[in-house]
């Protein structure tokens, strides 16, 4: 029996926008959009924060009050059409990367991890990519506090926005908490005055994000609390009591895990200061699983095909069967600028130009995105 042919653009008008609804990220809203006239006019595009948003100066930073801007960044997994005629050559079938609009139609490329513009790229990389001509899935967003002039405001360790869904509310109507570098939370909506503190008496969150519609931050002790609607902070779970010096939290198919990070030190020169100061440097990472019916935390051994990365502005996990020569059971992270990898099977940790075979994840950009045609990547 042979495939039925169905006519997209003769569905009921009433369905239309029920489905568009439940597109979240902002290109497949353009994909859906782009069906028909039917299917366009059933939802309206989605606002983005172009230009930069408007907020109050975060204290404690600068207590003296002034303006600052957010931006937010999208990491996409971008993959080629089947029909590119370099696909079956190259050795990475999927790219990741960081997009920022910095203004109004123009954007720029950063790192997924550590959030650096790629300055440099090769002479074939195109001066203008269509989206809707490759596919492409949306795996996070990241935002950041900036001065005026584009640089961004020190102090801030992660912000994100409440609630996350692209259709609840306009961007003006949305939360944004911060977390600081003291380990302090605080939040601000826009037109406020200033930042607020949910909490004055804990001060040491390590991460925020927002899991199953509810904002959730996790201590340094491995509590994991969310926030009520009086702002509040609920435990969730008890203390993971974890060796570690950083805990993140990390959504990984629809469960919440916190990645306990240990440091140890090395003194690196630091040119902008002109003397040698101490960095942390990642020596063993843990992850670990609430038992909700028992109450208990459950350290997990093996990651499967996922892999996690903890970025500077936010953390996500992909498959690995999604990139080509990419190996799963493993956590990807930043030290300073550096990117490092652990590995779950062997429990070694290293640095990600050791390894030049997991390089292509970042970097270089694969040939199927060249304007000029390449038989190798």
């Amino acid at each position: 029996m042979g495939e039925r042919e169905v006519d997209w653009s003769a569905l009921p008008m009433e369905l239309l926008p029920l489905i568009g609804k439940t597109v979240q990220a902002r290109i497949n809203v353009v994909r859906f959009r782009s069906v028909c006239t039917s299917w366009r006019s059933s939802i309206p595009p989605l606002r983005g924060i172009s230009p930069p948003l408007l907020l109050p100066f975060p204290y404690p930073i600068n207590s003296a009050g002034g303006q600052s801007f957010l931006s937010q960044s999208t990491i996409y997994r971008l993959e080629p059409p089947d029909d590119n005629p370099n696909l079956s050559t190259c050795s990475s079938k999927s790219w990741l990367v960081k997009v920022e609009e910095f203004e109004p139609g123009r954007v720029r490329l950063l790192n997924p991890l550590s959030s650096l513009h790629i300055r440099f790229l090769p002479d074939s990389f195109p001066k203008v990519i269509n989206l809707l001509g490759f596919r492409v899935v949306e795996v996070g967003k990241a935002y950041k506090l900036q001065h005026s002039n584009g640089m961004d405001i020190a102090g801030v360790n992660k912000l994100v926005l409440f609630p996350n869904s692209a259709w609840t509310s306009c961007v003006e109507d949305k939360l944004i908490f911060g977390l600081f570098h003291e380990g302090k939370l605080g939040y601000v909506k826009y037109g406020d005055e200033n930042w607020t503190f949910v909490d004055d008496h804990n001060f040491y969150c390590d991460d925020i994000t927002v899991y199953k519609g509810q904002p959730y931050v996790v201590d340094r002790l491995g509590t994991v609390s969310w926030i009520d609607s009086s702002m509040k902070l609920i435990q969730f779970s008890p203390p993971l009591c974890g060796l570690g010096n950083q805990k993140h939290l990390v959504e990984s198919c629809g469960e919440l895990y916190v990645v306990d990070r240990s440091f140890d030190r090395e003194r690196r020169f630091d040119h902008g200061l002109r003397r040698y100061r101490l960095c942390p440097k990642t020596v063993n990472i843990e992850v670990y699983k609430l038992d909700q019916e028992w109450g208990c935390w459950v350290m997990v051994k093996n990651l499967g095909d996922q892999v996690f990365f903890l970025g500077k502005d936010s953390s996500f996990s992909v498959s690995a069967t999604e990139f080509s020569g990419c190996k799963g059971n493993c956590v990807y992270f930043t030290d300073e600028n550096d990117i490092g990898v652990f590995y779950f099977e062997n429990q070694k940790t290293g640095k990600i130009v050791d390894f030049q075979d997991r390089c292509h994840l970042f970097w270089p950009p694969p040939s199927w995105l060249s304007s000029k045609s390449s038989s190798k990547c």
